[in-house]
């Protein structure tokens, strides 16, 4: 996949500043061009990782919530069955 990033250099320390367009979480600098690219393929992979790893728990806890709920609606209808019943829910 090919990435835009934009480079600009700091006036004082003289070093490059990257920053990706389409994952602007992922921003470094280098000495030079050759050393930004490098730089940048690290920040761009971690960025990434960091993405998938927030999806990974947004998921995890979503269906967490969404166990509870189901086990709650069982447990519910389960008691109201065994009152009918005269049984006693456990």
């Amino acid at each position: 996949m090919e990435y835009t990033i934009q480079v600009r250099k700091n006036p004082q320390s003289g070093w490059l500043i990257g920053q990706c367009e389409e994952i602007p979480e992922a921003l470094t600098q280098g000495k030079d061009m050759d050393e930004l690219m490098f730089m940048m393929q690290d920040a761009i992979e971690l960025a990434l990782e960091c993405r998938r790893d927030d999806f990974r728990k947004q998921y995890a806890d979503e269906n967490d919530l969404v166990r509870k709920l189901i086990i709650g609606y069982e447990k519910k209808f389960v008691h109201q069955a065994s009152e009918r019943r005269g049984l006693r829910a456990v």
